[in-house]
């Protein structure tokens, strides 16, 4: 467009140039052109424009142009949320800036780059997230660079309940640092509730950025590029949510149950959010008052006290419902008020990291002040608890199938504690406090990295226990409104299957009309030995690695602790008994599927 505009104007190029420099510009990317615009630039500064070309070349191919490269590694979408907020403040700040997912972005690439900054989540057990695990390989690999002119900085999200807190943030300062690149901000760690400290990083980092680009410019004179353009995204976000309508709440599982799963509909009529099968909704959800105030009376305070706030003055009680999280507990949390309280239970708790986690992991905030009485300041009480976070949920719908609606299937959270019963913050929202009618506030999270193949022809493999069917059910729904061709082939387990089968008249209604071409099944209770999903893929390892070298694509859905590692292991037993391989060529299989997108993962 602009290179049209040109013609148009009074221009020392003639049309047949201008056509030349539109063709030539159309086939190179941002950062190829970045260094055009240099190279130009370099060109005509040479004294009186005569100098041999290659001179001029090797004055501003000597150094990169300098510029922000930003990449994120993201899973679950945090990293990549953050990643484009950076985005937005550095154009905003006149910083020649792009963004890229780890997954498009070449290792090599890092060697011609002047400043980069790498937004990093962490998968699993301290694993880097699918889109990232090619870049994370390639840095440890003789293959990288020498990166001596890299200026870097990282920022790493996590939830430190886990062992493996930010791991990969630190893999990437490790990997960077070790081929002799330099930070120019140190590596920071954030937890669940990494907004604000996030947003105070952001601003450092743009700062030492905009300072160091604007020397180099002076030194180097290399033309910067234009600043770049905020991709468009939604009116609604996780800051600002669109308020939507429960329709349903429904319970899936039998009255004979131990589970309550709930089958959700929120309407969105109006709102103009969209979704794709493997996406995420974002609820907002509001506290228990009955729990919050038991947590006052465990602590000594009314609920009157004040406090502030995002800078707005509220009752500590309206603070606990809607701004804090008070029903999981964290390491962090339990390891101050063990000092605050003074409980030697909580101390020996705290010296032990394992016992720490597996503690804070299974224990509700309410039972750790329970532990041994304090009274505390309201101060001392907001100081304790993480903000609040929505929560995540699977979408179990295809927007091709229900329009402006969207479904989720909530497991909720509940169990006994001594005479009490307790419940978990969201599910427990969604079940039992809210209304149909009532407002909830809610927001769509992509999630580019649990995706139906392009190619309606291939055929997916779809694992997914309990709560886990949600994305699937979004699958078949979208690959039969699309008359996919491709064949599906589900694998469900839970405890029985009287009381536990979720979406089962749907799935037999699938079968039967030939959506879905294969069901297997696992109830482990409903016999004397336990059968799981992963005992079912393993029954049928000829027909599965039949299925792989059909282009099969396999995604998993659930539980990250066992059921996803139990899966991984049959799928490479699968590949190494009926592939002939060996246990490592086999896990190299596996491993090259993930990259190539045929092995994608939604656990938690």
């Amino acid at each position: 467009m602009l290179l049209k505009e040109l013609s148009a104007l009074a221009s020392p190029l003639n049309d047949q140039q201008i056509g030349q420099l539109q063709q030539a510009a159309s086939e190179l990317s941002p950062q190829q052109l970045a260094w055009v615009s240099g190279y130009f630039w370099g060109i005509s500064q040479t004294s009186g424009a005569t100098q041999p070309t290659n001179q001029a070349a090797a004055a501003v191919s000597s150094q990169p142009a300098g510029k922000l490269s930003i990449i994120f590694a993201s899973q679950t979408g945090n990293a990549k949320g953050v990643a484009e907020a950076l985005k937005e403040e550095a154009a905003a700040a006149g910083i020649a800036v792009e963004l890229f997912d780890a997954s498009d972005y070449k290792g090599k690439n890092l060697a011609k780059e002047t400043h980069v900054i790498i937004v990093a989540s962490t998968n699993g057990e301290g694993e880097a997230p699918d889109n990232a695990i090619e870049l994370h390989e390639f840095l440890q690999s003789k293959k990288a660079p020498k990166l001596d002119n890299l200026h870097y900085g990282v920022i790493g999200l996590g939830d430190s309940s886990y062992e493996f807190f930010c791991q990969t943030g630190k893999d990437f300062d490790a990997f960077l640092s070790k081929q002799g690149a330099t930070p120019f901000i140190e590596r920071v760690d954030l937890d669940v509730d990494y907004e604000a400290p996030a947003a105070e990083w952001r601003k450092q980092a743009l700062d030492k950025v905009k300072e160091a680009l604007a020397s180099e410019a002076q030194s180097a004179q290399v033309v910067q590029l234009p600043v770049g353009q905020a991709a468009h995204t939604s009116q609604y976000s996780k800051q600002n949510p669109y308020t939507a309508t429960l329709l349903t709440s429904q319970k899936i599982t039998g009255r004979d149950s131990g589970k309550d799963v709930r089958h959700i509909e929120i309407d969105l009529d109006g709102s103009g959010l969209t979704y794709q099968p493997g996406d995420a909704l974002g609820v907002w959800f509001e506290n228990s008052p009955e729990l919050a105030s038991a947590i006052l009376k465990q602590v000594g305070l009314t609920g009157d006290e004040a406090v502030e706030v995002d800078g707005d003055s509220i009752s500590l009680q309206k603070a606990l419902v809607e701004k804090y999280e008070i029903t999981s507990a964290n390491p962090q949390l339990v390891t101050q008020y063990a000092e605050l309280s003074g409980s030697k239970k909580l101390e020996k708790l705290a010296a032990d990291k394992d016992k720490l986690r597996q503690y804070s992991g299974n224990t509700q905030v309410i039972d750790v002040l329970s532990e041994k009485k304090a009274k505390l300041t309201a101060e001392q009480l907001v100081g304790l608890l993480r903000r609040l976070t929505p929560r995540l949920y699977s979408i179990a719908s295809s927007q091709s199938e229900v329009d402006e609606e969207v479904h989720l299937t909530v497991g909720v959270v509940e169990y006994q504690q001594g005479d009490e019963t307790r419940f978990g913050g969201a599910s427990s929202f969604l079940s039992h406090r809210l209304e149909e009618g009532d407002d909830v506030k809610v927001f769509v999270e992509h999630n580019n990295n649990f995706k139906l193949p392009q190619d309606d022809n291939a055929p997916v493999i779809m694992i997914g226990p309990g709560t886990g069917i949600a994305p699937f059910r979004s699958f078949v729904q979208e690959r039969d409104n699309r008359d996919a061709e491709g064949k599906n082939w589900l694998f469900f387990g839970d405890r029985t299957f009287t009381q536990d089968f979720l979406y089962q008249v749907e799935w037999q209604k699938y079968l039967k009309s030939g959506i879905v071409n294969q069901l297997d099944v696992a109830f482990s209770r409903d016999q004397q030995e336990k059968v799981y999903v992963q005992h079912r893929i393993l029954e049928h390892a000829a027909q599965v690695w039949q299925w792989l070298q059909d282009g099969a694509y396999i995604y998993v859905c659930g539980d990250a602790t066992l059921m996803a590692k139990d899966v991984h292991e049959a799928l490479i037993c699968v590949v190494e008994q009926h592939g002939q391989k060996t246990r490592e060529e086999a896990e190299q299989f596996v491993n090259e599927l993930r990259k190539a997108k045929r092995y994608q993962r939604d656990v938690y």
